[in-house]
Order: C-alpha cells, then sequence, then structure tokens
C-alpha cells in the first residue's frame, strides 16, 4: 500500500459558510474524513501548511509548500496538495519549476464547491488525485481535476464556476481517471529520474496586457520595482509602434537598465510568433525581446521568478527561458 502526503492549503475545497461568505476553515484532517474510501488502497498523512483562499497565495508560500515536500521526499511515495482554484495553475507551474525530474507524483487538486457541501466535486477531485499518486507511473507536478490528469505547466482554469474547470493548453492531456481507473497516455518523467529542488523566487515580475490606447510610460514607471516585464500581446505579438506609441523608446531603456522583456499573446491557443509582422520583427531583432511561443502565461510568470531567482546574466536568462522544463514550452527558438 502507497504512504502518501496530503498538504493542505486551503481554498474552496476546504471552505465553510460564515456571515462575509466562503472562507477556507477546514483542516487537512477533516478533508480526509470525507474520503474514507481512500483508505482502501492507501495510507495518508496529512500536514496544514496554510488555510489561505488561493487568491493571497504568493511566491512565498510556493516556497514552502516545496521546502515540505523536499524535506519529506524519501519518506513518502507520492504528494497530494489541496489547494484553491483561482491561482492553482501558477502554483502548478511555479512547483513545476521548483521541482524538477521527480520520479514520484506531485499532484495538486481542489474543487468548485466545498467538500462539506451535498452537491460537490472536491470528493472525486481528492479521491482521483490519491489513486494517482498511487499510480505506478505517475510522477512529476500535474493537475488532477474533473477526472483529467494535465502537465503542471500547461493547466489553466477555463472556467469559474463549471466542474469542468481546467484544460490543458497547447499540450494534450496526459491521462483521465473514469469509475475508479487510470488511463494515462503520456509518462511525465522517467522512473529513474532524479529530483532537482530549487529554493529561490523573484517575485518582481510585471505583466501588462495590451490594449489599443496603453501607455508604455507605465513600464517605466514600474522598472523601481521590477526586474522582469512580461507584454501580453496581440495574435502572434508585437509591440504597438508609430507616433503615438513609445514602445521602442521605453524598452530600449529597459534593456539598459539590465531589465528582461519577454512578448506573449492573449491568444490562448497557439502560442506567439513574433517574427511574423514588422510589430514584433523589430521588437525581436533590434532590442532582443524574448517570446514565450506556445506557454501559458502563468507558466512564463512562474519560470521567470524560478530564472530570476537563480541568475541575472542576460545570457544565461535567455538560455533557460528557452530550455524546455517539464513539457512548458514545445516551439524552440533562441
Amino acid at each position: 500500500m502507497k504512504k502518501i502526503l496530503l498538504l493542505a492549503t486551503g481554498g474552496t475545497i476546504a471552505c465553510k459558510s460564515t456571515e462575509n461568505g466562503l472562507s477556507p476553515l477546514m483542516s487537512s484532517e477533516e478533508l480526509m474524513s470525507y474520503v474514507p474510501e481512500a483508505l482502501q488502497f492507501c495510507s495518508v498523512d496529512s500536514v496544514q501548511l496554510m488555510n489561505i483562499d488561493s487568491t493571497n497565495m504568493h511566491p512565498d508560500c510556493w516556497l514552502v509548500i516545496a521546502a515540505e515536500i523536499e524535506r519529506l521526499y524519501d519518506q513518502y511515495d507520492g504528494f497530494v496538495i489541496a489547494h484553491g482554484t483561482d491561482t492553482m495553475a501558477y502554483t502548478a507551474s511555479a512547483l513545476s519549476y521548483l521541482i524538477q525530474n521527480s520520479p514520484k507524483p506531485i499532484v495538486i487538486t481542489g474543487s468548485q464547491k466545498p467538500i462539506q457541501t451535498e452537491m460537490t466535486d472536491a470528493k472525486m477531485n481528492l479521491l482521483d488525485s490519491l489513486r494517482y499518486a498511487c499510480y505506478p507511473d505517475a510522477g512529476g507536478v500535474v493537475v488532477v481535476f474533473g477526472g483529467k490528469i494535465l502537465i503542471g505547466t500547461r493547466a489553466r482554469k477555463m472556467n469559474t464556476k463549471s466542474y469542468d474547470a481546467f484544460s490543458s493548453i497547447n499540450y494534450p492531456e496526459i491521462g483521465v481517471i473514469y469509475d475508479r481507473g487510470i488511463v494515462q497516455y503520456i509518462r511525465p518523467t522517467a522512473a529513474d529520474a532524479k529530483p532537482v529542488f530549487y529554493h529561490r523566487m523573484d517575485p518582481h515580475i510585471f505583466v501588462l496586457k495590451l490594449i489599443p490606447g496603453v501607455s508604455a510610460e507605465i513600464l517605466r514607471m514600474a522598472s523601481e520595482s521590477y526586474d522582469a516585464f512580461v507584454l501580453e500581446s496581440y495574435g502572434v505579438g508585437g509591440i504597438p509602434e508609430g507616433e503615438q506609441y513609445d514602445f521602442h523608446d521605453v524598452i530600449e531603456y529597459l534593456i539598459s537598465h539590465g531589465k528582461t522583456i519577454v512578448l506573449t499573446t492573449q491568444a490562448i491557443y497557439e502560442g506567439s510568433d513574433i517574427s511574423v509582422y514588422h510589430s514584433g520583427h523589430v521588437a525581436k531583432k533590434e532590442f532582443g525581446v524574448m517570446e514565450s511561443f506556445d506557454m501559458t502565461l502563468e507558466s512564463t510568470v512562474t519560470k521567470l521568478m524560478w530564472i530570476l531567482g537563480q541568475t541575472k546574466d542576460p545570457a544565461e536568462i535567455r538560455k533557460l527561458f528557452n530550455t524546455t522544463v517539464s513539457f512548458d514550452m514545445l516551439s524552440q527558438h533562441a
């Protein structure tokens, strides 16, 4: 029988009703009391790392979660993290960079309804996650939700209320769980892989969603507080130009001050390709702006946090960003 550690962080799955709305008040032990069936196929220890609405999730919390898994890694066969759905994709991506090449599964799950309510997806998601944590070919950081097994760097919340809340972006689901059975199409990590743990992240990442008329001066004003900038552009990606925009001048200023700039797209699927149009080609050729290709925004942001936590050297930043980690990027270009 596999030995699993449940790490509870709060979120809707652990919420109880209060006069001010739902609030995460349930302990990890209480969560397990709602899924006694799990004890038929695994033994579970639990730890309450935090009990927060996932809106309040912070990079410091990711470091706490990763450190606890590292501390207890040799004592368990797998790990399940109970988490709120709103920032689950960020946490899944962050842990994919903080804990790389794990042959043991690190499963993140949650629910759209509290586990104590009569009509809830919480029990199924928690049971499915514990089952997958016991699966012989499981590994790496994944999200298990709504019967899907998703690579951590590819998961994104697509629905605010539906039980089918998460999808895999620009990469197939690696498996499904149905009626207590697991079918896995892609093995996340090799059984003989050696886990690598990281202990630093730089949270000073600024994301600007471009809209027609937006001023580049926002970036200049933010430059004193942030180390990297992600510009969420349109379509395949481009930088606004012309007399009504001063993005080129501001980008040149940021780069001269050692800032990292990544261009991504507001489109969910198929990714960026900023060399297609003049507005993107110039930014890439003249300023060396990097692009996220088919990465999710969540992975783009957390990958930068991880990279800048390890190095500030521009060449090394570019090299690491363009290196695939945990299936985060298929389109690799220098």
